[in-house]
């Protein structure tokens, strides 16, 4: 109960409230008036700057469906609040529209855009009775979904109750500015009562010093203004909810004010391959006919083929043989032979397509060096004669070379990457975006291995990016854990402490140079507020500064704090 009372009675309202009515006693009303007109002043910016933050944050995570198309028994079609769906429920999801609550698929099989949850840029096939989750998108057609869960308990508001706590974590300046401001309340209203007690008690031990009780009465009046913590109170952590609210207009979401501090300190950044750095798609790489075979013809009977599967690298090919305006056939009968490829007729001829093991199988022979080549190859075979492949690969992001230049910018030169994925690909990619340090063929535990030995060293702070449940592990291990591709896999949401929605590896630079900006405010602000109210509380302790100036050491240097916080929130690159 006593710690309740102290820190519901002695907060800085306490003292700007006695310092008012001690200003009216003394006649001075407009002091007094000012006092509670500049401090209203600062409590506007406040809420301004913290409103500001909070609608970055909100356009941040505003992915939820605004509704949700319910099909009754009778077939009819209502649009109602995804709160107020009931478990098994029947709704309606168009192509393009994001899915409003977990269930299970009513049709064969359909694609959805997972991105926004498990950071996936490949569409995922989901077939009948497979779970599907809130925050997908459907990407071919309309799709029918019985309801398995609430609203509330459905995978997308789970991560945003994750994301909307954020608040919660408090950067170690932030803890100190409350526990401070606890204990320094009441010693200073206490240091402000003996202002006037001791003069008076000295008065009566010697007569000759004039005791004048209205001059001591000001004079802790000033005191008690001067002293009043606002500008720290109102600025730190106006400072870190700025900085969070910056981040989140670039797409970067940091979980706590904490994290913006521990990211400052990083020097060493580990990078996930697949998804991470590149795009997690498939693209042509390649097309090598056999001899006596075109480069048209070979694409023209590999997509003709693949244009009837709905695998990640039969799109990919048939996009790609869109691009080169090859026609494709449309009246095939394709046989799938699971694990190896698929089978057709075309023109009477028998038509293979597939990975190396399908020709084996059928025993068509073929150069033994595609064997060996590291990207994935899709061979193709005619009338039992081998007719080329081609070959596909992950592609770099568009920025992931820039990231990379952006961290040894910053003078963050200990950059590697874990995969895996096979080595030679790994060590091509680190090659190419300017990574001097690649380790593939790994396993999760092998990660967790690696990134143990370079804990070991404790000059070591690691940031590691990853964006899957494979690599919660290791989010969890490292100093701070950052997880791409929208809003992550449950797991990654769960473990990373930052969040970069917009799935650019160049965000890692942004977030850093966010936490140090923010970092550089606040202590600005910290330095300034003590400076300040040190300089004024000397002159004030010698009778030589007014009520005007307590004013301009408190609510004044509050201002200025909060002007200045507010300069993280139009941060711009």
């Amino acid at each position: 109960m006593k710690k309740i009372r102290l820190e519901s009675v002695f907060n800085e309202f306490t003292l700007m409230g006695i310092a008012v009515l001690g200003a009216f006693y003394l006649g001075e009303y407009w002091e007094g008036i000012a006092v509670i007109l500049f401090y209203l002043i600062g409590e506007w910016f406040q809420h301004k700057a913290v409103h500001k933050a909070r609608h970055n944050i909100k356009a941040l995570l505003d992915v939820r469906p605004e509704t949700a198309t319910v099909i009754s028994a009778d077939n009819q079609y209502k649009m109602i609040a995804p709160e107020q769906v009931q478990i098994g429920a029947i709704i309606e999801v168009k192509a393009g529209e994001r899915v409003p609550l977990d269930g299970v698929l009513l049709e064969d099989s359909a694609s959805f855009n997972t991105a926004a949850l498990t950071g996936e840029s490949v569409p995922r096939t989901i077939r009948k009775q497979e779970e599907v989750l809130a925050g997908m998108i459907a990407t071919d057609r309309v799709v029918r979904i019985e309801v398995s869960k609430s609203y509330d308990q459905s995978a997308l508001a789970r991560i945003l109750a994750l994301v909307q706590d954020a608040a919660e974590r408090k950067a170690p300046a932030e803890l100190f500015i409350r526990r401070f401001a606890r204990i320094y309340t009441p010693v200073v209203t206490g240091l402000a009562a003996l202002m006037v007690l001791l003069p008076f008690l000295y008065s009566l031990v010697r007569p000759e010093f004039i005791y004048i009780f209205d001059d001591w009465f000001y004079r802790a009046l000033v005191f008690l203004v001067i002293s009043c913590p606002c500008a720290l109170v109102v600025s730190i952590p106006l400072g870190y909810f700025g900085g969070i609210g910056a981040a989140s207009h670039q797409g970067i979401l940091f979980k706590g004010g904490n994290y913006l501090d521990a990211i400052t300190k990083v020097n060493t950044v580990v990078f996930d391959k697949t998804g991470t750095l590149t795009e997690g798609i498939f693209g042509v790489q390649t097309v090598s006919p056999a001899e006596n075979t075109s480069g048209k013809d070979l694409l023209h009977l590999i997509a003709s083929v693949e244009n009837f599967s709905n695998h990640p690298i039969a799109k990919a090919i048939v996009k790609y043989a869109k691009e080169q305006h090859i026609t494709l056939e449309t009246s095939l009968k394709i046989t799938e032979i699971a694990g190896y490829g698929l089978k057709t007729v075309m023109d009477g001829k028998e038509i293979y397509v597939g990975n190396a093991r399908l020709l084996s199988k059928y025993d068509i022979s073929f150069p033994t060096e595609i064997s060996h080549i590291p990207e994935t190859t899709v061979l193709c075979a005619k009338d039992g004669k081998y007719m080329g492949y081609i070959a596909l690969a992950d592609s770099p992001k568009p920025d992931a070379a820039q990231a990379i230049g952006e961290l040894k910018s910053l003078n963050i030169n200990n950059i590697q990457i874990l995969s895996g994925d096979k080595q030679a690909i790994v060590s091509k990619l680190a090659e190419k975006i300017g990574v001097t340090r690649a380790i593939g063929d790994l396993l999760p535990e092998g990660k967790v291995s690696y990134l143990e030995q370079l804990k070991a060293n404790p000059e070591n702070r690691i940031a590691f990016v990853g964006d899957g449940i494979n690599d919660t592990p290791v989010l969890a291990l490292s100093d701070v854990g950052i997880a791409m591709g929208g809003l992550g896999s449950d797991a990654a949401i769960e473990t990373a402490d930052v969040v970069i929605q917009t799935d650019q590896p160049s965000k890692v630079a942004t977030a850093i140079k966010i936490g140090k900006l923010t970092h550089r405010i606040v202590w600005q602000n910290i330095s300034m507020a003590f400076g300040v109210k040190l300089l004024v509380l000397l002159l004030g302790a010698g009778g030589m500064a007014t009520m005007w100036e307590a004013i301009f050491a408190d609510v004044g240097v509050a201002l200025l704090a909060i002007f200045n916080a507010i300069r993280i929130q139009k941060w711009k690159e």
